[in-house]
């Protein structure tokens, strides 16, 4: 599928684009899954990150979390490296052509993609109250993807889907009504996929076995001495490819302190404490100083806040173009656009 003839399109970098919703402060697995490749991207691409305020809505229903949140996710994109002279970092609610452009996607989406999403499909599974907007969760979502002219959506496994979604809306869009909306492409990166939480299970929210980001020192060693482990004895020899501690570790240290820990757990004589310690240590060293700079941005909020509208209008200005060309292309020009050519 060949991509929309515009000179934007055609004369820039590729652009990436991302969202993290404020439900929470980000955790370890937002971290590696997401925030981190994604920081990685800004060296070689036009990036367009936000702020999931829209879809935060369909669980939280208290004003003063909304805004809490959305600054303290602000705050860690921040204090991680991201540069807003770089990188357009804004709240999805400061471009509401989205939810227009969400409503064109939507009149071409067939009922049987929305219920096939895996959100929906796990709340359905679980009894879950589903409202409206969590049905509509990944029309939007291809809305915040299409609406930038994403090429790239750097993503964790189990979002994959929503990027195929997205691809699958604007494909359909197009044949419809003309090359309109780029066609975007997942960015996957396979070794941290999928993160392990304390449990062992998939580091969420929903499971309650995250280690948050910026957590004190004296709390994050509490968090990693939580990570479930087997009984097998100190002295007996222990699989590094199974254990959630190894795992964690190995996405922190050089590739020969991991192959040295690895040598000890084959060994024998060291216990699971030796292995959790080892994993605080280079994580303490790794989260010091964005600690220091989370904790700075937390102090002046006006310096968020001028960021975010900054990025805002960055943002909208590049919505309001691609809502045009949807618009022109359905036969919804305004009176105004049309006086213009």
């Amino acid at each position: 599928m060949s991509q929309p003839n515009t000179p934007a399109a055609s004369a820039r970098a590729p652009r990436s684009l991302t969202g993290i919703k404020p439900t929470g402060m980000p955790h370890l697995g937002n971290y590696l899954g997401m925030i981190r490749p994604a920081l990685e991207m800004t060296t070689s691409h036009q990036a367009y990150y936000f702020i999931a305020d829209y879809h935060a809505l369909t669980t939280l229903r208290s004003k003063e979390l909304i805004q809490r949140y959305t600054t303290e996710v602000t705050a860690a994109w921040l204090a991680l490296g991201l540069d807003p002279q770089k990188t357009v970092l804004f709240k999805q609610s400061d471009v509401p052509e989205v939810c227009e452009l969400a409503w064109f996607l939507s009149c071409v989406t067939p009922l049987g993609l929305l219920k096939r999403a895996h959100a929906f499909k796990d709340a359905e599974s679980k009894g879950t109250d589903i409202n409206g907007g969590t049905f509509f969760y990944p029309v939007l979502m291809a809305a915040d993807i299409l609406a930038y002219d994403s090429d790239v959506v750097p993503v964790g496994k189990d979002q994959k889907q929503h990027v195929e979604m997205a691809r699958d809306m604007a494909i359909a869009f197009n044949h419809y009504f003309g090359n309109v909306l780029r066609i975007p492409k997942p960015a996957i990166r396979p070794e941290v996929a999928t993160i392990p939480g304390t449990d062992g299970r998939k580091m969420s929210k929903s499971y309650d076995n995250t280690i948050p980001l910026f957590l004190p020192t004296k709390k994050l060693r509490k968090a990693i001495m939580r990570i479930k482990t087997d009984s097998t004895p100190l002295e007996e020899p222990k699989n590094p490819e199974t254990c959630s501690v190894f795992e964690l570790y190995g996405l922190f240290a050089t590739p020969d302190r991991v192959e040295d820990l690895a040598a000890r757990y084959r060994a024998g004589g060291m216990g699971y404490g030796h292995a959790k310690q080892e994993l605080f240590e280079v994580m303490e060293a790794h989260f010091a100083e964005p600690r220091d700079r989370f904790q700075h941005y937390l102090a002046h909020p006006e310096v968020i806040n001028d960021i975010l509208s900054d990025g805002g209008k960055r943002a909208k200005s590049v919505a309001a173009t691609t809502l045009s060309r949807l618009r022109s292309a359905v036969g919804m020009e305004s009176d105004l656009t049309m006086a213009r050519k």
